[in-house]
C-alpha cells in the first residue's frame, strides 16, 4: 500500500504512523545485552510496511532498531528514522552521534529534544535547541523538533530559533485532546503533531465513556477498537506512534490508515472524550485536571 504522509512546513512529509517502543521496551543501561524479542519485532513491524520508525536514547533500544534495519534489507532512504535526546541535552551534536553509531545509519530524518524537565531553565531550554539547530545544519538530522512540550516552552524556542520545530510529540488521544487551543496555536506557527499513547482510552485508560461507543463504531465497520481509535486521530493530521509485539496488532494498526469514519462517527469520539479526563504520562508534573 502507499503510505500517507504530512506535509511539515518546509515540504518535507512525514508518514502517517509510526512504530516505537518506549516504556513497553525500556532498558536502565543502553549498553545492555540487546533484546531478541525486540529486534524480532522491529523486523516484523518493518516486514508489515511500516516505514516510520520512532526511537529515543533514553529507552536504550536504538541498538535494537539499527539491527533490526540492517537485518530488514530495506534501503536507509526508504525508511523515516525518529530518535530524541534526553539527557545529552548539553551537548546535542555528541549525543547524536552516538545515537546514529547505535541506529547503524548516517543521519535521521526527525531529531527530537525530548523532554523540559531535565532541562533546569527557559535558557537551557533555547541553548539546547540551537544544539538541534546544529545537527541540523549539519544534515545528520533532516528535521528537528520537540517531546511533551507546552506553550511556554514552545514559546521560549520560538524567540530565539532559526529553524521552526517541525513537530511536537506529546500525549494526545480522546481523554486527553489538549485545551486551550494549543493544537491550532502550534500550526499557526508551523509545527505539527505527533502522538503516543494514542490508545490508552481502550488500553491503560479502560473504564472510560467511549468503552461502549468504540465497541458499536468498530463493530459497525467489522474492525478493532485500536483501528477507530487511530483512525480518528489521523483523521485530524496528527501522527500517531504505537507499538507491540503482535502481528495482529501490527495489522489494526496499519488498518487505521484506510478506515474512513463518518464524520458523525469522528464527532462522537470527539465529544465523549471531551467529558473525561486520563493523562498517562506526567501525573508528577501537571495538576490532575490540567489538560493542556
Amino acid at each position: 500500500m502507499s503510505w500517507p504522509t504530512l506535509s511539515l512546513k518546509n515540504g518535507n512529509l512525514i508518514p502517517m504512523l509510526g512504530f516505537g517502543t518506549g516504556t513497553a521496551w525500556y532498558k536502565d543501561d543502553p549498553n545492555d545485552p540487546t533484546n531478541p524479542e525486540l529486534i524480532e519485532a522491529l523486523k516484523t513491524a518493518l516486514g508489515k510496511g511500516f516505514i516510520h520508525i520512532d526511537a529515543a536514547d533514553s529507552y536504550g533500544t536504538e541498538r535494537e532498531f539499527g539491527i533490526a534495519i540492517k537485518k530488514s534489507g530495506i534501503p536507509r532512504d526508504k525508511l523515516f528514522i525518529t530518535t530524541k535526546v534526553l539527557e545529552g541535552w548539553k551537548d546535542v551534536p555528541v549525543a547524536l552521534d552516538n545515537s546514529l553509531k547505535r541506529l547503524q545509519v548516517d543521519y535521521v530524518d526527525m531529531y527530537l529534544l525530548h523532554n523540559t524537565y531535565v532541562i533546569p531553565t527557559t535558557t537551557d531550554i533555547q541553548t539546547a535547541w540551537k544544539g538541534l539547530e546544529t545537527v541540523h545544519a549539519e544534515g545528520k538530522a533532516r528535521d528537528i523538533g520537540v517531546s511533551n512540550f507546552q506553550r511556554s516552552h514552545l514559546e521560549a524556542v520560538l524567540e530565539v530559533c532559526s529553524v521552526v520545530p517541525a513537530i511536537n510529540q506529546l500525549e494526545y488521544r480522546p481523554y486527553l485532546q489538549r485545551a486551550h487551543d494549543y493544537i491550532p496555536w502550534m500550526r499557526e506557527h508551523g509545527i505539527e503533531v505527533s502522538s503516543f499513547k494514542t490508545l490508552a482510552p481502550i488500553t491503560v485508560g479502560k473504564g472510560g465513556p467511549l468503552d461502549l461507543p468504540l465497541s458499536s463504531i468498530a463493530a459497525r465497520h467489522n474492525t478493532s477498537t485500536s483501528t477507530v481509535v487511530l483512525s480518528w486521530a489521523i483523521d485530524q493530521n496528527i501522527v500517531p506512534i504505537t507499538t507491540t509485539t503482535k502481528a495482529e496488532r501490527m495489522d489494526e494498526y496499519i488498518a487505521a490508515l484506510s478506515l474512513r469514519l463518518s464524520r458523525d462517527e469522528l464527532e462522537e469520539i470527539t465529544q465523549i472524550g471531551l467529558e473525561y479526563h486520563f493523562r498517562w504520562w506526567g501525573k508528577d508534573f501537571f495538576d490532575p485536571e490540567d489538560r493542556c
